[in-house]
């Protein structure tokens, strides 16, 4: 595995040449990425030349159809599934809440669902309130001490009555990988389905869905150098049986029957340059020839070795100072760089000051309010977060270190 070409890889975020941005190191990447310049490039020639009704028989039309279902091929492969098992929404949160919607329709009385307190409030909140309809809900629990979800926990909340498991490839505040594969193993050996919320991890390289074994996988574009968009995984079984959400007419595609709203025509469009940076990456980095799904399996190993090796210092730095606690595991093998500190005092200020160093990051609560509570935060107090990707600089990890010893 050769080193990640860092400054190829800075070349592909128009970012990094704007005069704004210049000696600005982004370290709030968990909260949206910035955007390639291939689904910049996308986007605009959809807007300048494709702003119309896509599919009618006239060339500015059927341009736009054809980027669209080019979106849907390229991302499709890439995440190792079915075509018809993409469905693309407006955001996470709201593909969520639609998919609760079609479970509420298919659940009974008595019927039990299971979330965390570790999960985002979007992969949480809708499903909780299907108790509001007489489903069960149980929560599996955190450890108050590290945040780590423990299987033997779930273990002890699977039974027969147990439906659906929802639970995150990775949380945005603890940032510990969670072992899907092997919990979606144990969730399906007692008849539930499982849901993944993979828009903490999918920043750090796009999962192969089918090797998770997951029924449902989300994640947001936007988080992934793409448009303002959620993306959503139903595998064909379980999509079949989930009863429409969309127009009527539209039960008989797969795609489209979670989507009860329009769908964002240049957005989605724009989705195949996220496909196109992969491509580049791997194309820079590699000779031989692979699959699209091989391609991104490759380069999330590649982007994964970049990000555990500025990780290190950063955790060390932050383990060796007795006035702040790392809100999750202190080994960079084991988690994703997405680091949220409990400091003294309100995180938001400390935040600001960081600004004022050339450090942007965020203090907040960060919409996961369940488990800072259960790790003994206080949300309205939050905690300060720091979080990069692959195409953050040793220098700017040097200078995140330099702005947090001045700050704290």
């Amino acid at each position: 595995m050769p080193e990640l070409d860092i400054e190829f890889i800075r070349s592909q975020f128009p970012a990094f040449s704007e005069p704004f941005l210049i000696g600005q190191a982004f370290f709030e990447n968990a909260g949206g990425s910035y955007p390639c310049g291939q689904v910049i490039d996308r986007l605009t020639r959809f807007y300048r030349e494709r702003k119309v009704q896509p599919y009618h028989p006239f060339p500015s039309s059927q341009h736009g159809g054809e980027e669209m279902d080019e979106a849907q091929r390229r991302m499709a492969a890439m995440l190792n599934i079915e075509l018809e098992e993409l469905c693309f929404g407006p955001s996470t949160t709201q593909n969520t809440y639609v998919l609760s919607q079609a479970f509420r329709k298919s659940l009974d009385d008595g019927d039990v669902i299971i979330v965390t307190n570790q999960d985002h409030e979007a992969n949480s909140g809708p499903w909780r309130r299907l108790a509001e309809d007489g489903i069960e809900v149980r929560e599996w629990k955190v450890d108050g001490e590290t945040g780590h979800l423990d299987p033997d926990d779930l273990a002890n909340l699977l039974d027969d009555k147990v439906k659906l498991v929802c639970f995150p490839h990775c949380s945005n505040i603890v940032g510990e990988v969670n072992p899907v594969a092997q919990l979606c193993g144990m969730i399906h050996d007692a008849g539930a389905v499982t849901c993944v919320d993979g828009v903490s991890y999918a920043p750090h390289g796009f999962p192969d869905v089918d090797a998770l074994g997951t029924d449902i996988y989300l994640f947001s574009s936007y988080k992934t150098y793409g448009p303002h968009q959620g993306i959503m995984v139903v595998r064909k079984a379980l999509a079949e049986r989930l009863p429409n959400q969309g127009h009527y007419f539209n039960e008989k595609y797969l795609n489209k029957k979670f989507t009860p709203a329009g769908p964002d025509h240049a957005q989605i469009a724009a989705c195949a340059g996220m496909a196109d940076y992969v491509d580049a990456v791997y194309t820079h980095h590699f000779s031989n020839p692979a699959d699209a799904a091989n391609r991104a399996r490759v380069v999330h190993d590649l982007q994964s070795a970049h990000e555990k090796k500025l990780l290190a210092p950063v955790l060390d730095y932050l383990r060796a100072r007795n006035d702040v606690r790392i809100l999750g595991p202190d080994n960079a093998e084991t988690r994703v760089p997405t680091v949220a500190i409990e400091v003294q005092g309100p995180a938001e200020p400390l935040a600001a000051d960081l600004s004022r160093h050339g450090i942007m990051a965020g203090g907040d609560n960060f919409y996961a309010v369940r488990l800072l509570e259960a790790l003994g935060v206080d949300p309205d107090k939050g905690a300060l977060r720091v979080s990069f990707v692959h195409y953050t600089s040793q220098e700017e990890i040097d200078k995140l270190i330099k702005g947090l010893d001045a700050v704290l």
